[in-house]
């Protein structure tokens, strides 16, 4: 796909553009409206393929959990596995700016058969919890207090320890929005044991020292707004000694783990990164 309409639906998402104007702009760079239509089922996200894993598969057990946070109650995505060592690690599932969605639902049912206890948290929850339109996410999100949203994020690590089955350790998966949260979750949770942000936000340089947490860095190749701080990034994490490992996936676009994603899902680079993941997440956790 053209690099241009690629940028252009990744400025409607992030910046965000009103939907409207991104229409218009996609139908100049396609050559008309019918072209600019044509082109929509290419780039937006079709939840009807997000189910690698069942919601009723049997080796996992799933359900909507109230926590108690200092923002008030989340009802959040839990799953677990049914098999497997009485006590396990904690990952918690942070989403991109679309809020708590099948896909990331999917995703947690993922880290969950790969042995842990596995939370999707819904980070719209103040505003009354994630909605089915995307474009209304999208304006919620830029509404989130984030240092209300690391206070409730902090909040799950405790319950996640506290829990009956937990061993102790916790660690993060983020994506878009949601990585950028988990750099900063490792920044403000040292106890934090692990992160692994997909083209997430890198935090302040001069807060990076205060990560503990060990590191899985993933990039999409093209995705120049996100991979502009890599290299400050990097450089703070070397002079703090901090334990990371990055991995830039060339010819990829932003949003390239997500198989509901349309033309943006790259399935080679999405599974090495999730192989990755999760022998990183065993290792650590």
């Amino acid at each position: 796909m053209d690099p241009k309409v690629v940028a252009l639906y990744d400025e409607y998402t992030h910046a965000p553009l009103p939907r409207r104007t991104f229409l218009e702009r996609l139908a100049t760079l396609a050559g008309g409206t019918a072209a600019a239509y044509a082109l929509l089922p290419m780039l937006e996200n079709d939840y009807a393929r997000a189910a690698i894993v069942a919601p009723d598969d049997a080796r996992i057990a799933v359900e909507r959990v109230p926590i108690r946070l200092p923002g008030g109650e989340m009802r959040a995505y839990v799953a677990v596995p049914r098999d497997g060592p009485a006590k396990r690690a904690g990952v918690i599932v942070i989403h991109e700016n679309r809020g708590l969605n099948p896909h990331i639902e999917d995703v947690a049912r993922r880290v969950a058969l790969a042995g842990f206890t596995a939370i999707g948290v819904d980070m719209l929850n103040a505003q009354g919890g994630t909605p089915a339109d995307e474009d209304r996410a999208r304006g919620m999100i830029a509404k989130v207090d984030r240092a209300a949203a690391i206070a409730d994020l902090s909040a799950v690590v405790d319950w996640l320890r506290a829990r009956p089955d937990a061993n102790g350790r916790v660690g993060t998966i983020g994506f878009c929005w949601g990585g950028g949260m988990a750099n900063a979750l490792a920044v403000a949770v040292p106890s934090l044991d692990a992160a692994v942000p997909f083209y997430g936000v890198a935090p302040p340089s001069a807060d990076v020292a205060r990560i503990r947490a060990r590191l899985l860095l993933h990039y999409a190749g093209n995705d120049p707004r996100i991979n502009a701080g890599i290299e400050g990034y990097e450089a703070a994490l070397k002079a703090a000694g901090v334990a990371y490992t990055a991995h830039v996936y060339e010819g990829t676009e932003h949003a390239f783990h997500s198989d509901t994603a349309g033309a943006r899902y790259n399935e080679a680079a999405a599974k090495l990164a999730w192989t990755r993941t999760i022998a990183f997440l065993q290792s650590v956790l």
